[in-house]
């Protein structure tokens, strides 16, 4: 049965690169904290287990998506009290590795998602290191439909809708986002941007979007933080501050989902399958000018 009001949690941190056990026991203290909280679920940042710029560390911080996996084993175990979403390098049967995300929840795997977009460009060279995934699916949890996104794929208007599409509710935004740029807002160039289509999804969507963004600095680049969620209508819910650590909690009310699309029908309204039917003959025209 899906809970109409749930406690969530988002874990903004300064994971330390490439060492595995004090990053495990650091997301391990934010998950008593969000215990002590009574979350129900927490989500911490894009590659919260490792850190971010890994380069040649990659294969080093590998994991496997399992219960008998050693790095992830505690966290299966404290999925029996809340639900976790978690980012970390993962290796695939053929020692791919891939920059993953999963959800767990009372003790097991309910969602492993693997990055599909890989930023080669400004300050990221993710693609030389990780083999991108192939799908986007939302699943169902005890709380609610979820989607999960990993930070580039956010910047690419295809990831939200599929998942929308695909019956989401609330959208997971795990990032490592490094503050670049000026702008004539009070932000950063790159957070005022994020900021501004996380809360146009929310809106237009009319879905749950939970943000949680990494800080400290790796390689002389700092990560800006300023995790958040909003509402169905785009209203700001809870917000981290930028660059320091945080433990940030909210309620938030699922019958905003029904308030929301009842005042902005675009779900309802919205012609999937002419969208489906003019990509095809998008990609076919694509095909028959080369």
């Amino acid at each position: 049965m899906i809970m109409m009001k749930f406690k969530l949690a988002l874990a903004q941190f300064a994971p330390r690169l490439g060492d595995v056990d004090a990053n495990l026991q650091t997301i391990l203290d934010f998950i008593a904290r969000a215990q002590n909280e009574r979350a129900d679920l927490i989500v911490f940042p894009e590659l919260a287990l490792t850190g971010y710029y890994l380069k040649d560390l990659v294969p080093t911080v590998a994991a496997r998506a399992a219960p008998d996996d050693p790095h992830l084993a505690p966290l299966f175990e404290a999925s029996r009290h809340l639900d976790i979403v978690i980012s970390f390098v993962e290796h695939d049967a053929r020692w791919n590795y891939h920059i993953a995300a999963a959800y767990l929840s009372q003790g097991r795997l309910v969602h492993l998602h693997r990055k599909v977009y890989l930023p080669t460009y400004r300050l990221f060279d993710d693609g030389r290191f990780f083999a991108p995934g192939k799908t986007f699916r939302a699943f169902d949890t005890r709380l609610g439909r979820m989607g999960l996104l990993i930070c580039e794929e956010a910047w690419h208007l295809s990831s939200p809708y599929v998942l929308w599409q695909d019956g989401a509710d609330f959208l997971i935004d795990v990032s490592a986002s490094p503050g670049y740029g000026v702008s004539s807002q009070a932000d950063l160039a790159n957070a005022a941007t994020v900021k501004n289509f996380l809360q146009t999804y929310a809106t237009l969507l009319t879905v749950f979007v939970i943000f949680s963004n990494r800080v400290g600095v790796e390689d002389g680049i700092a990560f800006w933080g300023g995790s958040h969620v909003r509402a169905p209508d785009g209203t700001l819910l809870a917000t981290a501050p930028q660059f320091d650590e945080a433990l940030v909690v909210a309620e938030l009310d699922t019958d905003a989902l029904r308030r929301a699309r009842i005042d902005l029908p675009l779900l309802r309204d919205e012609q999937r399958e002419l969208i489906r039917h003019e990509l095809g003959r998008v990609a076919k025209f694509d095909l028959d000018r080369r």
